[in-house]
C-alpha cells in the first residue's frame, strides 16, 4: 500500500475530527477508571452509547421536532436579518437609530423572556421558532453588515465612473464580496439556532431533545443525558455542515483560496 495514499486518509479533513473524538473517548475512560468518578456523577461512554442505541428511535423522533424549530428560526433570521443588514450598511440613519437597539436586545438573556413566548403563542413550536430566532438573528445582521462595508472603495469607484448603474454595482461587486463574510455569520447563526430551540423547549414543550434533557435531568438518568447532548451535538454539526456546502456551491473561488491558504500554512 502506497505511505503517502495512507497518510492522506488517515489525516483528511474528515477523518481527523474522528481520531479526536476517538482520543477523547479512551481519555474519558480513562480518567473515570483512574479516579475512580462514580457513574452518578459521570457515565462511561460505554454507557452512553448503549443508551444511544437503546433509545435511539426515542432521541430520532424527538430531534426531528428540535430540528424543525431550529430551521424555522434560522429561515427566519435570514429573511429579516439580511434585508435590516442591507439597511445598516447602506443608510447611517437606519444605522445610528437600529444598531444600538440591536446590541441592546442581545444583552437580554433568551432564557428570561422565553417563559413569555410561552404565555403569549401556548406549548406548540411557534415559542422553539421565536427563541431560535432570536439567537440566530443578530450574528446575520452583524456578519452582513461588515460585509457589505468592508466592500472595496476603488472597486466602487471604478463601477461608478465606468457608468455602472446601483442594481449592477450590487449584483457584481458589492453582493459577492459581501458573501463570505455572510456565510461566516450564517455558520455561527445556524449553531446558535441549535441552542435556540432547545432553550424555547426548556421553557415550555412535551417534545424535542430539550424535553428529553428535562426528563433525564429530573431522574437523574445520566446516560440518557449525554445520549442526548450527543444528538444534539449532531444536529448542531450537520446543520453546520450543510451551510458549509452551499458556501462551496455559491462561492467556490472562496473556498479554493481557503483551502489553498491552509496548505501553505
Amino acid at each position: 500500500m502506497n505511505p503517502s495514499w495512507w497518510s492522506r486518509v488517515v489525516f483528511s479533513a474528515w477523518v481527523r475530527p474522528i481520531l479526536l473524538i476517538g482520543l477523547l473517548l479512551v481519555l474519558w475512560e480513562l480518567a473515570i477508571l483512574v479516579f475512580r468518578i462514580p457513574p452518578y456523577l459521570v457515565p462511561t461512554p460505554i454507557a452512553v452509547v448503549r443508551q444511544l442505541v437503546e433509545e435511539w428511535p426515542k432521541l430520532l423522533r424527538e430531534s426531528m421536532f428540535t430540528t424543525y424549530a431550529t430551521l424555522g428560526g434560522f429561515g427566519l433570521a435570514i429573511a429579516f436579518g439580511i434585508p435590516m443588514a442591507l439597511l445598516i450598511a447602506y443608510s447611517r440613519t437606519v444605522e445610528s437609530f437600529v444598531y444600538p437597539l440591536l446590541v441592546f436586545s442581545q444583552s437580554v438573556p433568551k432564557v428570561a423572556i422565553a417563559p413569555l413566548f410561552v404565555v403569549w403563542f401556548g406549548f406548540g413550536i411557534i415559542p422553539k421558532i421565536i427563541a431560535a430566532f432570536l439567537l440566530a438573528f443578530f450574528p446575520i445582521v452583524v456578519a452582513t453588515v461588515v460585509g457589505f462595508k468592508s466592500v472595496e472603495r476603488d472597486m466602487l469607484d471604478l463601477a461608478r465612473s465606468m457608468k455602472a448603474t446601483r442594481m449592477q454595482v450590487f449584483r457584481r461587486i458589492s453582493l459577492p464580496q459581501a458573501l463570505p463574510s455572510i456565510f461566516g455569520g450564517l455558520k455561527v447563526s445556524v449553531t446558535l439556532a441549535v441552542v435556540g430551540a432547545v432553550v424555547g423547549e426548556f421553557v415550555g414543550s412535551n417534545s424535542g431533545i430539550g424535553y428529553v434533557l428535562q426528563i433525564a435531568n429530573g431522574n437523574f438518568d445520566l446516560p440518557l443525558m449525554f445520549a442526548a447532548l450527543t444528538v444534539l451535538s449532531f444536529i448542531g454539526v450537520l446543520l453546520f455542515a450543510g451551510v458549509d456546502l452551499v458556501e462551496r456551491m455559491m462561492i467556490p473561488w472562496h473556498v479554493s483560496q481557503r483551502s489553498e491558504f491552509h496548505a501553505t500554512a
